[in-house]
């Protein structure tokens, strides 16, 4: 696994990176979908900060997460159920 010297671009400013090969990919989108974010919270709220649109686009993120999060457990959960309810009923058609 080769590693590659890469510059992401965020804000303006260039961050070199030494990064897996596999994973250049995902690092160069995650840039660009940062920049979009930027420059859409930039655009509607008239936000100039750098820091200021920095921080918007970490909260949002983490308040992605978050969702994501309770999402998958809810589905872990729904799944635990009906494997229970499956469980029962090979069981009582013993």
């Amino acid at each position: 696994m080769a590693e590659l010297a890469i510059k992401i671009r965020i804000a303006e400013r260039e961050y070199p990176m030494r990064v897996k090969e596999e994973e250049e990919e995902r690092l160069r989108v995650v840039g660009k979908l940062l920049n979009e974010r930027l420059r859409f919270f930039k655009e509607q709220f008239g936000i100039q900060d750098k820091q200021d649109l920095l921080a918007m686009v970490a909260f949002e993120t983490m308040v992605d997460k978050l969702k994501l999060e309770e999402e998958k457990e809810n589905h872990f959960s729904e799944v635990g159920q009906k494997l229970n309810t499956l469980d029962d009923l090979l069981s009582s058609a013993k």
